[in-house]
């Protein structure tokens, strides 16, 4: 059996961890967005938040799309949070509701469609289905450098596009924002990465083509059918790994694993979903 039929027809495992240590500097409400995705795959996890060294019981939240969220209150301390999960097999393939192909046509905080659309027009009028996504992605590919801390958290599509460089994150919105222009539903998820080089959690577009969310992902650096979803949303203002509203932190550490029993091959123009 060759790899792309193992990652098609066969069962497969993924290991995935994420460790965060923050210093906390006052009163403050933290959220992570680090557990696997609750989408009906087979899933053993293990979950550790402590504070100043004392185990503490998060609050857990679950969303529309499956992405599950940890949400804990502290004061000024030492917060460590630990997230393990062994998968294995693969899940249904995500569906989408009427509302859903309504909401992520529309302009978002990160992904300015609007201001995109004559560019859009410009660069793949003509373009429909799959040979779109392969064109969009391509295209981002070869005008966005891969550049570790480019970008700044505030940055969207259009500033993206201007500097020429960003993380996953960056050529995610970019692409996002090119697709809604041309009337694609698309989204953002937030992801684990088997073969992702360096390690970290990931960022790709998902567009609806052919009744499925296709992935798109033109930064190339993981084969998209090893994917694991965290988190599903409009953009990165929705996906984030971590939020935090009161006091400032600081993150100390961020440490990211992610691996399969074997990685899939990926040709980056053949169809792809999250699984």
């Amino acid at each position: 059996m060759s790899r792309a039929e193992l990652w098609s027809n066969g069962p497969v495992r993924r290991d995935v961890s994420a460790h965060l240590a923050l210093t906390v500097n006052g009163p403050t409400t933290l959220l992570f967005s680090t557990a696997v995705s609750a989408t009906g795959v087979s899933v053993d996890e293990r979950l550790d938040l402590r504070v100043d060294g004392q185990l503490v019981d998060p609050t857990t939240f679950t969303d529309h799309y499956g992405s599950r969220l940890h949400q804990a209150s502290c004061t000024a301390s030492r917060v460590e949070f630990d997230y393990a999960a062994t998968v294995c097999g693969q899940a249904a393939t995500a569906r989408a509701e009427a509302i859903d192909l309504v909401t992520f046509l529309r302009p978002s905080r990160y992904c300015e469609s609007d201001a995109l659309a004559p560019t859009a027009h410009a660069e793949f009028g003509g373009l429909e289905g799959h040979e779109l996504l392969s064109a969009v992605a391509a295209w981002v590919h070869d005008r966005l450098a891969y550049v570790s801390g480019a970008s700044l958290p505030t940055d969207g599509a259009v500033r993206t596009l201007l500097a020429r460089q960003g993380v996953c994150r960056d050529f995610a919105h970019l692409t996002i924002a090119l697709l809604r222009a041309r009337d694609v539903p698309a989204r953002l998820a937030s992801v684990y990465a088997p073969g992702l080089g360096p390690m970290d959690f990931h960022a790709v577009c998902e567009a609806w083509v052919d009744d499925a969310w296709q992935v798109v992902d033109a930064t190339w650096l993981a084969p998209r059918q090893s994917l694991l979803r965290i988190a599903t949303g409009r953009d990165a203002a929705d996906t984030a790994f971590l939020t935090n509203n009161g006091g400032a932190i600081v993150l100390d550490e961020l440490a990211v694993i992610a691996v399969a029993d074997e990685l899939p091959d990926d040709d980056w123009t053949s169809p792809a979903q999250l699984r």
